[in-house]
């Protein structure tokens, strides 16, 4: 009776620790910095959001998927210049990030791309965003939405037609 109560015991302390099982590729090889998205304007259906992805690992990792409650889908974007236009796409195999290695997301580069939004994004909110990684797992990082006249020195291109 004893040995029961004592793993109990000892379970009730692991649990009121945090223990738990960490994958092999563990997200804290992968940090997040500075991420933010950019204020919409009222009736604007998609968003911008931004940060460095930063690889502290000896082995590359890849962000495949993105999501948000803000909106109904979030994708993986860069832009490009195509005949004198720069034009947004989707980049559905995602972002490789490097062993040992950094990757910017910035307006009129890479991006995270809000599709849909549920309403409009206002500066001085934050914004949970789940980021997932072939390899590293998920990791959500709070976005802080920044005011238009904050974000304007870099603006974000037009999305393509549908």
């Amino acid at each position: 009776m004893k040995s029961h109560s004592m793993i109990a015991m000892l379970a009730l302390a692991f649990m009121a620790t945090g223990i738990r099982n960490v994958p092999a590729a563990a997200p804290a090889q992968l940090r997040i910095e500075a991420p933010w998205a950019r204020e919409t304007a009222e009736g604007q259906r998609d968003g911008g959001g931004f940060m460095t992805i930063v690889n502290d690992g000896k082995s590359a990792d890849q962000l495949v998927a993105a999501s948000s409650p803000v909106s109904a889908e979030v994708q993986i974007h860069t832009v490009q210049m195509e005949n004198g236009m720069m034009r947004m796409r989707e980049l559905p195999e995602g972002i490789a990030i490097p062993a040992q290695g950094r990757v910017e997301l910035k307006p009129r580069s890479l991006h995270i791309m809000f599709i849909k939004l549920q309403r409009p994004l206002r500066a001085g909110e934050q914004v949970p965003v789940t980021l997932k990684f072939r390899a590293g797992g998920e990791q959500t990082v709070l976005m802080e939405v920044r005011a238009m006249a904050a974000s304007m020195m870099s603006p974000m291109p037009a999305p393509p037609a549908k």
